[in-house]
């Protein structure tokens, strides 16, 4: 079992930075099931509108991952961190001020949606190549591990709460808790006391941004281990958004389920994340990295195989069973996956490693959601949900059939990369 305990603890700075992303986890949690119940409930807004708005949120990936991860790599990182926060949520609180206007709108959703991708984008590219400047290398997983649990934590409690709060005061509302805690998270990131230098790529800042962005690409799609783990996940992500982007439609216009019914559903199902963030180290040292992140990645696409049979009374319990199975190996692969490709870049990539990945393996999102969309139109939302499943459930072939298998330990992969790494050291 996993305890609070360790190094980490001990380490100020990283606890301000867990304390500013506990803070912002649960809002979030709220707004990512109030904001399309506010489209669904308040707006009569059609399956593809739904599903457009989960498009216009992970857009911005497709846009700005790569410039972002120039920036990253060029600036402070805090500083990003903290802009992002306050950003995201100033723009949040428009919708509840809007409600009470009168004046709320789909168009409104949709800009909303947009101006919180872009900066979330910016947020999480900044969060994750900060954190290695945070902790030593040796306490990365254990970092990462801990920063999952409030995120499973949060999975559990928030869309609970938010199926509540949407009951009780109605979705727009709702959204109001998760702009409060962007400006508590913001608190947090301002309090972390470690003077953070100028990244070392800053002598770079004077070369093309494109130069730059062609190199970051290069380094992810030649790498012999990041290479497949992205295909992998890019591939997962696709035919799962599929199946997500339509999933509260179904839920609500199919299964008949309660807005409290559904947040219980979601409740339930992410106690598998925070499981999965609590064992996967464990996982990891048991198996070998390599084994957990081919496991993780098939048991979590063949579960997705048990949403299209939900119905009648076994709706509920099957649903459930799909998010525990899911969130759970999602966790240990995600935990397990980052931290290895945190440990093995060089600094001075680390913002466009992480840049690059995310383009191609959040970029596929909007894809994903405007198929379920108009498969869902066109299709049937059922028929289409055996299409995303089917999909997710050959995802893990990309590391399966790739050196990952070969990895027990850090110094493994280490070794496999240091040919690149010595290419990438100094610029391409």
């Amino acid at each position: 079992m996993w305890h609070p305990r360790g190094l980490l603890l001990q380490n100020g700075d990283f606890l301000r930075l867990w304390a500013a992303q506990s803070v912002s986890q649960f809002g979030s949690q709220v707004t990512n099931l109030a904001l399309p119940l506010a489209a669904i409930l308040v707006l009569r807004a059609s399956t593809f509108e739904v599903a457009a708005l989960g498009v216009v949120e992970f857009l911005p990936f497709v846009l700005f991952s790569l410039p972002a991860g120039v920036w990253v790599d060029r600036l402070r990182r805090r500083p990003i961190l903290i802009v992002a926060d306050l950003g995201r949520g100033a723009a949040l609180a428009s919708i509840p001020l809007a409600y009470v206007a009168g004046a709320l709108t789909l168009g409104q959703l949709y800009a909303v949606g947009f101006v919180t991708g872009v900066l979330t984008v910016c947020f999480d590219v900044a969060y994750q190549s900060y954190l290695p400047s945070l902790v030593e290398r040796d306490q990365i997983a254990e970092g990462n591990s801990k920063l999952e649990v409030s995120r499973s934590t949060a999975q559990v409690a928030g869309p609970g709460l938010a199926g509540v709060l949407v009951g009780a005061f109605s979705a727009p509302y709702a959204i109001a808790v998760d702009a409060v805690s962007f400006i508590g998270s913001a608190f947090f990131m301002t309090a972390i006391k470690r003077v953070e230098e100028l990244p070392t790529s800053l002598a770079s800042s004077r070369r093309r941004m494109w130069a730059e962005i062609a190199e970051g690409l290069g380094y992810v799609f030649r790498h012999p281990l990041m290479r497949p783990m992205m295909l992998w996940v890019a591939t997962s992500n696709f035919f799962t958004t599929t199946v997500f982007s339509i999933l509260l439609v179904f839920a609500v216009r199919v299964l008949h389920l309660s807005a409290a019914t559904i947040g219980l559903i979601f409740s339930l199902g992410s106690l598998g994340t925070l499981a999965g963030a609590l064992a996967a180290t464990r996982i990891a040292r048991r198996f070998g990295i390599g084994w957990t992140l081919i496991g993780s990645a098939a048991a979590g696409g063949f579960a997705f195989l048990l949403i299209p049979l939900a119905s009648g009374s076994l709706a509920i319990p099957l649903l459930v069973s799909a998010q525990l199975v899911f969130g759970f190996s999602a966790l240990v692969g995600n935990i397990t996956g980052i931290s290895l490709v945190q440990a093995i870049t060089p600094d001075r990539l680390l913002g466009r490693m992480n840049a690059s990945r995310r383009f191609v393996v959040w970029g596929v999102i909007p894809l994903g959601g405007l198929a379920g969309g108009a498969l869902g139109s066109h299709l049937g939302l059922r028929e289409t949900m055996w299409i995303g499943a089917a999909g997710s459930s050959f995802a893990f072939l990309w590391v399966l059939f790739s050196p990952t298998r070969h990895v027990v330990e850090i110094d493994d992969a280490e070794e496999m990369v240091r040919e690149i790494n010595a290419e990438f050291a100094l610029g391409a």
